[in-house]
């Protein structure tokens, strides 16, 4: 037999009720703002303020130590200037473009090839994503046993993948291809397995071939996701550090460096954090062009996640 309701509890009952529709949604913005301040607070303290000083170093003579001294535009002066900074930027075009190009071609096609697949589908999804799911630094090391001169396919062929100009570059794409292809495929394959079987149906009755639902309902279908992709693989690209500088550290001779790699180096080892925070900003805003520019299409061809 359930307990009956005090009169107090009653009459606070009726009083919540009583409340005006618009108090109680006022109430309800007040609470999720009080739990969202500590996330707030938090991302302030190592995102915002950290990003807000980057940049006013950017605009000083700084070694990372001691006082900055106010230079203003030399940084950046200096860096559009310097046959490193171009080299770098040029070839993180060419990464970008690359990783625009082949691992997002692996993961489509690999995704609704293992979307036909019934029997080891799960087996086949956790070998392609393991690789990415393992530290960069294993991966790396790996790699470079394998490619090394002295053993492995290094040995085998004669070449000396990463220590020559000519191989260096291609030989590290390739590394964080097998390592990243893994996740657009998962992410692909949930996306398609999304994707409503009753247009596939009748796209078989009326004789379309795989090859042609593929391009007619699948991508059509799967737009959003492969747009956000593309922009976050742009960021990744921009913001790609550890495969580089474990296999190469931009070497040999800068056939390999990027603009992360720059930063630190920068920083690091000739001690210039003024220029190296000049370099991060001018990274900063071409990640900001690449959210912009995706919002933008997104709101003109009102895609929806």
């Amino acid at each position: 037999m359930s307990a009956q309701p005090t009169r107090a509890q009653s009459q606070a009952v009726s009083l919540v009720r009583r409340r005006p529709l618009q108090v109680r949604l006022r109430d309800l913005r007040v609470s999720g703002w009080l739990f969202l301040t500590p996330l707030i607070l938090l991302n302030a303290v190592v995102v915002l303020i950290p990003s807000i000083e980057s940049v006013a170093y950017s605009f000083t003579d700084w070694t990372g130590l001691g006082a900055a001294t106010f230079i203003g535009l030399d940084n950046y002066t200096k860096m559009f200037g310097n046959s490193d900074f171009q080299s770098a930027l040029v070839h993180n075009v060419i990464w970008t473009a690359f990783f625009l190009v082949v691992p997002m071609t692996l993961g489509l096609f690999g995704a609704y090839a293992l979307l036909r697949i019934k029997r080891f589908a799960v087996a086949f999804r956790t070998i392609y994503f393991v690789p990415y799911i393992v530290a960069s630094v294993v991966n790396a090391s790996i790699w470079r046993v394998l490619l090394s001169p002295d053993m492995g396919l290094g040995r085998l062929l004669g070449i000396n993948f990463l220590g020559e100009t000519r191989w260096a570059f291609f030989s590290v794409m390739i590394v964080n291809t097998w390592a990243w292809w893994g996740f657009l495929l998962v992410m692909f394959l949930a996306a398609m397995q999304s994707v409503n079987p009753s247009l596939y149906e009748a796209a078989e009755i009326d004789g379309a071939s795989s090859t042609r639902q593929f391009f007619s309902i699948t991508l059509p279908s799967i737009r959003p996701t492969l747009m956000f992709l593309g922009l976050m693989t742009i960021i990744w690209s921009f913001l790609t550090f550890d495969y580089v500088y474990i296999l190469t550290q931009g070497g040999p001779a800068g056939s390999t460096e990027l603009l992360s790699t720059l930063l630190y180096r920068e920083a690091f080892t000739n001690l210039r954090a003024g220029y190296a925070s000049a370099i991060g900003v001018i990274m900063a805003l071409i990640s900001a062009a690449a959210v912009v520019s995706y919002l933008w299409v997104r709101h003109a061809k009102d895609w929806e996640m």
